[in-house]
């Protein structure tokens, strides 16, 4: 029984038997079979109680969840505790086949349990599989979201692009009318300066030309006034009255 008090049943089909490569356990399981004749059946009688003793005992300190919930570890802890008790005769669980817990007749707690386990299971299974539809819903929103999101990120980040270009393609328009202009002015004012210095030749030779015969004029003009000077001079000098 359980620690409700609910009872149960554990089919269990033991293989035990002396510990032959132990001379300690040959010499207990003597002793225990020692004041018995063949045909006894003191050995299995012994095993039996052992085995439904450490049952109970195990049982009844525990839950039919617990025990339901952990049929392995119960089982496991059957065969340890039995093998203990065991150890003292000399004998040894060499299999143990202990199958399934099963119901007592008017008292189907296993089989509860079982409707139980196998209801929740489906509904965590319908849970699971609804969360997981609505996982990917979500998941494939924001793949679309994301998807259109980049798209209009790189169409923003390309007009931006193409908007520099223009405005540098504009920029370097400006940059060559505005060389080509300068450029302009600087043949026209060339130009003009050249056409200035044609100008300006024939008057800057006219000039030389006139500076270079001033000199010459004035050394012809000196001697004849110094010549008519003197000419007046002695005509003057001759009409005197003699003494």
């Amino acid at each position: 029984m359980s620690a409700e008090k609910l009872p149960f049943i554990l089919p269990a089909v033991f293989t035990i038997g002396p510990k032959v490569d132990c001379e300690e356990s040959m010499l207990k399981y003597a002793k225990l079979i020692s004041p018995h004749d063949k045909l006894s059946n003191h050995v299995t009688e012994l095993v039996q109680g052992v085995i439904e003793g450490e049952t109970r005992v195990l049982a009844a300190s525990m839950t039919m969840e617990q025990i339901f919930k952990g049929t392995k570890e119960f089982k496991k802890e059957v065969f340890d505790k039995v093998q203990l008790e065991l150890d003292q005769f000399g004998l040894h669980i060499y299999n143990a086949n202990v199958k399934q817990l099963v119901d007592v007749r008017g008292h189907e707690y296993f089989s509860y349990l079982g409707q139980k386990t196998q209801m929740e299971a489906a509904n965590r299974a319908r849970i699971d599989v609804a969360e997981a539809k609505m996982k990917g819903e979500i998941g494939s929103k924001q793949r679309e979201g994301l998807t259109t999101q980049n798209a209009a990120k790189i169409d923003a980040e390309m007009k931006i692009i193409a908007t520099k270009r223009q405005g540098d393609g504009k920029k370097e328009e400006v940059k060559v009318k505005t060389e080509l202009a300068q450029l302009a002015e600087v043949e026209s004012a060339k130009a003009v300066a050249l056409r200035e210095a044609e100008l300006q030749r024939p008057v800057e030779e006219k000039n030389a030309l006139t500076q270079l015969e001033k000199p010459k004029a004035e050394n012809l003009s000196k001697p004849s006034v110094e010549y008519e000077i003197k000419i007046t001079s002695v005509s003057f000098f001759m009409k005197l009255p003699y003494k």
